[in-house]
């Protein structure tokens, strides 16, 4: 597919005209099409901001006649993938018509519900609140959008008078007002006070354009950003130095990584002490340079302005008060710097929560910062999971660009607190929010699992993603890592699965994997010791090679590892698990099996150590017992398979079913069993239990450990 270029210089022309003459006659198709391609460019607007909409004509089911439809994008979701099943579909006349019930602003949330009664598409999804605002307003097309450029205006001290130079009054302007049935009247008002207009800008909020066609919507939108953009651009520098200047110097970003490595685990642990959080750096040249700033510490407590950006980064960022190139060693002294900080940001957020509440707003929630600035390092976000904490930051770098620009031209305003506080504690938000299913079991977890690319410790990794687990895969080798990774991102998306090289024989290799879990998601909360080699022989075959080699990658590993692991549990003090797959050969004496037997006693007798000597860090530490799990292992390369048959004095292909048939209830044991086994213990069921051992054999008598 050819895609056409335009002359445009801050936003993207992705309009292809063979695409959209394929589309041709079909409205809602274009409208899907036109949505795509806004949402593809994140300097248009951002990730679940935003709603575009159609008006086109239609049967009416009911009485078979032609009538006007209106397609908007429904409640939730994102223009940049939305599809049909994300459009609300609404009668016009009977949308428009609810100005004859409205009872004014101060009831405007009992419209919501109102809207029920105008659907055409009753599989459609539920309207926004932003309906009104598409349905008042006459055009066939409309984008409502939160680029950068124009709410930087927008939230500019001067914004409307600038709007009205810029554009010569052909962009109209609606002071800022909480989205709802009030607002859409607003600009039809505004409309019918200055027809001709190409679009509005909404005052601290975003901007409304709009075609007869979806490509002159589409062009009119970009042209209107594109004009914006410039404008800032040809500003920049005049006032002087953008936010002021630079105070201090960005660390090499090598340097810059391993603090963040190095605090992000301590600053989960801050941030978790209400819910598990799960984190996200990022130190984008935007970020360093509004960090790095003179006016950092006037800007950043004002907080955002645009109510998208708010519902995500919260009231205000919390600067933390080190320097970028101190020794973050000594965890006690770093904690006695931090926990003031942190017990005057939740003291903030209540003054503000008790100065604005109303007599019916929700509970206090989480008081928590979400956005953690580090300045000459980067920007920490922590949330619920991977895709809220990042997109936190995604949406912060928006409110950076804002604020850039609006110094730039003006000054930068914030939303005032009241009205922050009626977005944020909307009951209409609530709702939404006590819609959402309920956390997974392992949701704002973290799991790193040595051996994950392959086997058994794939299967656990699975399991553990299944249940809501951020997951660390790893293995020594890159191809199958390489392998591996692409199924996760395919199965689970981008935000679930991070990739490292580890060698669990190797210290600087495993401090590595725990720092790159560390900037993927904030630390580690469940470590598996699955990485194992398997080698059977007779004693006097038996090399001292092959001794090493089994005790350095299961004993030495397994050690290595859980060491590494417990340092950033400390570092997060939110407890924590440790499983370790040892084997049934741990506890029974079988034939051709010095070396690989008593390396597995010894790891399950270390399981044991650790658990009596962790436990007060209310991290647990277990072991599963597996036997002869065949499908999909590692384990059985390299001779092992034909060691034991040799053992048994069977052949290879006999061995599933010798396993099968001596164990109790002659059972296959599968990969998935065992991570149905870890599971069972760090699922929750079993939160009070350390020091265990779970067989997951199919009962084999002689591994019977009481």
């Amino acid at each position: 597919m050819s895609v056409a270029t335009k002359a445009f210089k801050h936003v993207s022309y992705l309009w292809d005209d063979q695409a959209a003459a394929a589309l041709e006659g079909d409205e809602v198709g274009l409208l899907i099409y036109r949505s795509n391609l806004l949402g593809a460019d994140l300097r248009l607007t951002n990730y679940g901001g935003g709603n575009t909409s159609c008006k086109a004509m239609a049967k009416d089911p009911l009485t078979g006649l032609s009538t006007e439809v209106m397609w908007v994008k429904g409640s939730g979701g994102d223009i940049g993938t939305l599809k049909k099943s994300g459009l609300a579909a609404l009668y016009v006349d009977r949308l428009r018509s609810l100005k004859n019930v409205y009872r004014g602003i101060e009831h405007e949330d009992e419209m919501v519900e109102l809207f029920n009664h105008s659907i055409y598409d009753l599989a459609s999804k539920a309207p926004s609140i932003d309906t009104p605002l598409h349905g008042f307003l006459p055009f066939k097309h409309i984008d409502h959008l939160h680029p950068d450029a124009a709410i930087a205006i927008a939230a500019a001290k001067d914004g409307k008078k600038i709007t009205q130079e810029l554009f010569n009054g052909t962009i109209g302007w609606v002071e800022w007002q909480k989205p709802g049935f009030d607002l859409g009247l607003q600009l039809k008002a505004c409309l019918d006070s200055n027809p001709g207009i190409r679009g509005i800008m909404l005052g601290s909020h975003g901007l409304f354009t709009w075609g007869d066609t979806a490509y002159e919507s589409y062009i009119n939108t970009l042209e209107v950003v594109e004009r914006c953009a410039e404008y800032l651009a040809d500003n920049y520098g005049k006032k002087g130095p953008v936010f002021a200047g630079q105070k201090i110097e960005s660390l090499p970003r090598e340097q810059r990584l391993k603090q963040a490595a190095a605090l992000a685990p301590v600053l989960r642990g801050f941030c978790s002490s209400q819910t598990k959080m799960i984190g996200h750096f990022t130190d984008d040249d935007r970020v360093l340079e509004f960090i790095n700033s003179n006016d950092l510490d006037r800007l950043a407590p004002l907080g955002t302005s645009c109510p998208d950006h708010f519902l995500r980064t919260k009231i205000s960022p919390l600067i933390l008060p080190l320097q970028a190139s101190e020794s973050l060693e000594d965890l006690k002294s770093l904690k006695e710097k931090l926990t003031p900080e942190f017990e005057a940001y939740r003291r903030m957020y209540a003054d503000y929560y008790n100065t604005c509440k109303h007599s019916n707003s929700p509970a206090i929630r989480d008081a928590n910062p979400v956005v953690l600035l580090y300045p000459g390092v980067g920007m920490f976000t922590f949330a619920k999971d991977k895709q809220t904490a990042r997109v936190a930051a995604e949406f912060y770098i928006n409110a950076i660009n804002v604020m850039k620009g609006a110094e730039a031209i003006s000054a930068y305003t914030s939303l005032p607190r009241q009205e922050a506080f009626n977005i944020e504690y909307w009951l209409l938000e609530e709702a939404k929010l006590q819609r959402m299913p309920k956390p997974k079991p392992l949701s704002g977890r973290i799991a790193l699992v040595t051996g994950s690319a392959g086997g058994i410790g794939k299967a656990i990794a699975k399991k553990f993603a299944d249940e809501g687990a951020c997951v660390v895969i790893n293995d020594i080798n890159q191809e199958r890592l390489e392998s591996a990774t692409n199924e996760f991102n395919k199965q689970y998306g981008r935000d679930t699965a991070a990739a490292v090289i580890l060698d669990v024989t190797n210290q600087e290799s495993i401090l590595s994997a725990m720092e790159q879990a560390a900037l993927a998601f904030g630390g580690v909360d469940l470590i598996v010791n699955n990485a194992g080699i398997s080698i059977s022989k007779p004693i006097d075959e038996h090399t001292i090679a092959d001794w090493d080699k089994l005790y350095d990658i299961l004993v030495k590993g397994q050690f290595l590892v859980s060491q590494a692991g417990l340092a950033v549990m400390r570092k997060q003090n939110t407890g924590g698990d440790i499983i370790n797959i040892v084997s049934k050969n741990s506890v029974v004496a079988g034939p051709n099996n010095a070396g690989y037997g008593s390396a597995k006693a010894a790891q399950a007798h270390l399981t044991r150590l650790l658990a009596a000597e962790v436990g007060a860090d209310k991290i647990r530490v277990n072991t599963v017992n597996p036997d002869a799990v065949i499908a999909d292992s590692n384990i059985w390369a390299g001779g092992w398979a034909e060691g034991r048959a040799k053992a048994y004095g069977i052949s290879v292909e006999e061995l599933p079913a010798y396993y099968a048939k001596r164990t109790l209830l002659n059972e296959t044991i599968l990969p998935d069993d065992i991570a149905n086994a870890c599971f069972a213990f760090a699922g929750g069921l079993l939160n009070k239990s350390t020091g265990n051992i779970l067989n997951v054999d199919g009962g084999v008598a002689m591994a019977f450990v009481r």
